[in-house]
C-alpha cells in the first residue's frame, strides 16, 4: 500500500484506512465481531493503520478497542476518534470514556465532530496533546456546507489533520480547502468516498468500464478511491466495511497507479451518466 506523510509529524501513513460508522456497531457475540476482526488484520496486513471511529457510533469505539486488545494490535493501528458535545467537562468526559473503549492511554487523532463547540474544546486538545494523551488535532465535517466553517477555523493555525466529504459526485472540497490544507501543512482525511453510498450503488449495476484496467481496478469501489487518492492532497482515506473481502478491494485501490487528468474525466462522465 503508499504510504503519505502526514506534515505535523513526517510519519507515514496507509492512504487506506477503516472507517466504524454502522459497520462496527454490533453487540458482543463471536458471529458479530469475527469479521470485524478480521477486518482489522486484512488492514494491518495490507499495510493500513487508520481506524476512525466517533462517540456517536454506537458501541463501534468499544468493538474497535476489544477487538485490538484480543489481537494485540494496538501497535498497529492509528486510531482517530471524535469529541462531539458541548462543553468542557462534557468533553473531558467524552475524550475520557474514548480511551477506555480503545484501551489506550493515547489517541492518535482526536477531532471535533463538525466544529460543535469547537471554541470550548480547542484548550483542552492542545492540554492534552502537551500531555502526551493525544498525539494529533484536527477538525471534521462531512458535508458541503461546512467547508468555508472549516477552513476559516483551519486558518488559526495548530490543526494537523481535517476530515471532510470528497467523491466523484461530490468534488466541492476542490475548490478551495484541499488546496488550502495542502499550502498550510495540514493532512487530510477522506470520509464519504463512495458518495455516501447511492453513487456506488448506482455504479455497481453497471458493467466495469475497460480502462479500469489500465489503473489496476477489479470493481467500481476501487475506481471511486482512485479518484479520491489521485489528489495529492489527499493523506488517508476511511471507506467503511464489515466483510474482510471489502477490505481486501479496498486495499487494492491503495497500490499501483492512479488516474491522471483524461482519466478522472472518464470517471466523472461515467459517474455522471
Amino acid at each position: 500500500m503508499h504510504k503519505r506523510k502526514i506534515p505535523a509529524t513526517g510519519e507515514m501513513l496507509g492512504v487506506i484506512g477503516c472507517g466504524t460508522w454502522q459497520t462496527f456497531d454490533v453487540g458482543a457475540s463471536p458471529a458479530e465481531r469475527a469479521p470485524l476482526g478480521e477486518v482489522l488484520k486484512v488492514l494491518f496486513e495490507g499495510g493500513g493503520s487508520a481506524i476512525d471511529s466517533s462517540p456517536m457510533y454506537g458501541r463501534s469505539e468499544g468493538v474497535a478497542g476489544d477487538l485490538l486488545a484480543a489481537a494485540g494490535t494496538r501497535d498497529k493501528a492509528f486510531i482517530a476518534t471524535k469529541v462531539w458535545t458541548t462543553g468542557r467537562e462534557a468533553g473531558i468526559a467524552q475524550m475520557e470514556q474514548s480511551l477506555k473503549r480503545f484501551r489506550t492511554d493515547h489517541i492518535d487523532l482526536m477531532q471535533i465532530h463538525n466544529l460543535l463547540d469547537w471554541e470550548t474544546h480547542l484548550p483542552t486538545l492542545r492540554a492534552w496533546k502537551k500531555e502526551g494523551r493525544i498525539r494529533l488535532m484536527g477538525v471534521t465535517h462531512y458535508t458541503e456546507g461546512g467547508h468555508g466553517a472549516l477552513e476559516a477555523v483551519l486558518q488559526l493555525g495548530g490543526f494537523d489533520f481535517v476530515q471532510v466529504d470528497y467523491a466523484l459526485d461530490d468534488r466541492s472540497v476542490e475548490r478551495r480547502l484541499l488546496k488550502f490544507a495542502a499550502d498550510n501543512g495540514v493532512a487530510v482525511m477522506i470520509n464519504k468516498p463512495f458518495g455516501g453510498g447511492g453513487l456506488l450503488r448506482k455504479l455497481s449495476s453497471r458493467p466495469l468500464p475497460d480502462w479500469a484496467k489500465d489503473i489496476g481496478c477489479t470493481s467500481w469501489a476501487q475506481l471511486l478511491l482512485k479518484f479520491v487518492l489521485a489528489h495529492p492532497a489527499v493523506t488517508c482515506v476511511i471507506p467503511g466495511t464489515s466483510k474482510p473481502e471489502h477490505m481486501r478491494q479496498n486495499i487494492q485501490a491503495g497500490t499501483g497507479e492512479y488516474p491522471d487528468a483524461g482519466l478522472v474525466q472518464k470517471m466523472v462522465a461515467a459517474a455522471g451518466d
